[in-house]
């Protein structure tokens, strides 16, 4: 928004996403300033969410290929805005992505933490001192990116993503014994902040072939958001409908298969992006819509997955999975 406009100002959900909002107080986070020394005139002005941040100056707007002066109306972070795209507003309702990281976004009406800080809390998009609206976000970091690791270097880059699928899906569940665990992206907040890498457990090499290795890769990914679901629940966070965008990892029925049955929600694939979700949130702003809902109500939902009836073998391979867990990061 600054290089856009030159105008500096931030929102209640920009400052959370920084540790910089006090949720209790409803203001400013003056304990962390002042314990780090940073002065409040640093600050910029707070602006609401769906307003004009300023307009677009002359540099930027050669840049963008748009006209001098077109107002910015709306800003957010990613997973606010992927949240918003799905038309997850209100308290109850969870959105979730499988992009390079894996999210989990669940909206409630009040603070809420884990003792052991494994998740964030923004304030979301629709936040406001009446209507608290929190985003309780979920991060692992190795997701996708693990899945594209196997395509480069395992796979070879040989087969598309759709091609991929279709190998995994003739491999039964539990992929004959083989784990993978997906956490070589850093440090990972889902496990207190240790950086235990991505581990390939009981390869057997005259049993394991290619399409075995994809299946545990999807699998993995899986399994690791079935065990952050499990903590957003032991927080008191109801689950039991996940509306995702048809542009990520839940487009693998194999993926979404594996968490809708090991966690009994039901998942939603919705036909939006947070480009378009992000285009809609500025037409608020400037009165193309009169309202969010009118300008997220349209949209299609595309597939539909639910938990299957076999769940024992999806539990076997959870079980033993989540047993290499914990023994990686003891």
């Amino acid at each position: 928004a600054l290089k856009m406009t030159g105008e500096r100002s931030t929102t209640i959900s920009g400052l959370s996403e920084g540790v910089l909002w006090d949720f209790k107080e409803q203001g400013l986070a003056t304990e962390l300033l002042n314990h780090y020394g940073i002065d409040r005139e640093l600050i910029p002005e707070i602006r609401p969410t769906f307003s004009n941040q300023g307009t677009l100056h002359q540099a930027a707007a050669a840049e963008l290929g748009l006209r001098i002066g077109t107002p910015v109306t709306y800003r957010a972070g990613d997973q606010p805005n992927n949240a918003l795209c799905l038309n997850v507003l209100h308290p109850g309702q969870v959105a979730a992505t499988g992009g390079t990281s894996g999210v989990v976004y669940g909206v409630v009406d009040r603070p809420v933490f884990d003792p052991a800080s494994r998740v964030n809390g923004f304030a979301h998009v629709n936040y406001t001192k009446q209507t608290p609206n929190v985003g309780v976000l979920l991060c692992i970091n190795g997701a996708g990116i693990q899945y594209n690791w196997l395509r480069q270097q395992v796979a070879q880059n040989q087969f598309s993503y759709p091609e991929m699928e279709q190998m995994a899906a003739k491999i039964p569940v539990g992929a004959a014994g083989l784990s993978i665990l997906p956490f070589g992206n850093g440090a990972e907040r889902v496990l207190e902040n240790k950086d235990i890498g991505a581990r390939i457990c009981n390869l057997q090499f005259n049993r394991h072939e290619t399409a075995h290795l994809i299946r545990a890769g999807l699998e993995g990914i899986a399994f690791s958001f079935v065990y952050g679901l499990q903590i957003m629940r032991k927080m008191g966070i109801s689950i039991d409908h996940l509306r995702v965008g048809n542009d990520n990892l839940f487009q693998s029925a194999i993926f979404s298969n594996t968490i809708a049955t090991l966690t009994g929600v039901e998942i939603e694939v919705v036909e939006t992006t947070g480009a378009i979700g992000a285009a809609k949130a500025a037409g608020v702003a400037v009165g193309a819509f009169d309202h969010l809902e009118e300008a997220l109500g349209n949209t299609e939902t595309v597939n539909m997955f639910g938990p299957e009836a076999n769940k024992d073998v999806y539990e076997s391979a959870y079980q033993r999975w989540e047993a290499q867990l914990k023994q990686a990061i003891l």
